[in-house]
């Protein structure tokens, strides 16, 4: 076990019993301050999972049934059947950020993009440190050709996760393109 991933469980201070999270959890400040104190994506990858994790954790037990039914189908590419699913979380738990940044993915991976924006600007305001949604939010700004709104995004995810590898990719092709046209 790695010096971050002993690191990563004493601070979170792992418990046996299930715990309500959400956005709100207090366990996310100390794995956001390990994510951007980490050295590398392989020493940022168990405080990410972490947080992927609180941000899917739920109390209520008919959405986590149609998180993990909308989450299933995607898996299959039954993009429809998810964004059913989706739509009935954000319905009946609209403070869920997870909720409205599945259903802004279902909506990019459709090509809906101004719905997917708006689910994106739902997450982030319920959520403001998802990098996800904001690394998401640039890649939607790239279908629209919105470049330098998508470098914005993805440099925003940057500043909360310094390791998230397509963030940084495709900031650096970004920027290099963007460069290039301003010579």
């Amino acid at each position: 076990m790695t010096r971050w991933a002993i690191v990563l469980l004493v601070c979170l201070g792992f418990v046996a019993t299930p715990v309500a999270a959400d956005q709100q959890d207090s366990r996310l400040e100390k794995l956001f301050a390990l994510l951007k104190a980490a050295p590398s994506y392989g020493a940022a990858q168990p405080a990410e999972a972490a947080v992927w994790g609180i941000w899917s954790e739920t109390d209520d037990p008919a959405v986590r049934i149609l998180m993990g039914t909308g989450i299933a189908a995607m898996a299959r590419r039954d993009y429809r059947l998810a964004l059913e699913k989706f739509d009935q979380i954000v319905t009946i738990a609209p403070d869920y950020a997870e909720g409205w940044n599945k259903r802004a993915t279902v909506h990019y991976l459709l090509g809906l993009y101004p719905a997917s924006l708006s689910d994106i600007d739902k997450t982030l305001g319920l959520e403001p440190r998802h990098f996800g949604a904001l690394s998401g939010r640039g890649l939607v700004f790239i279908e629209l050709d919105r470049e330098e709104l998508a470098l914005e995004s993805f440099e925003a995810a940057l500043a909360i996760h310094p390791n998230l590898p397509g963030a940084a990719n495709n900031a650096k092709i970004l920027r290099k393109r963007l460069d290039d046209r301003a010579i």
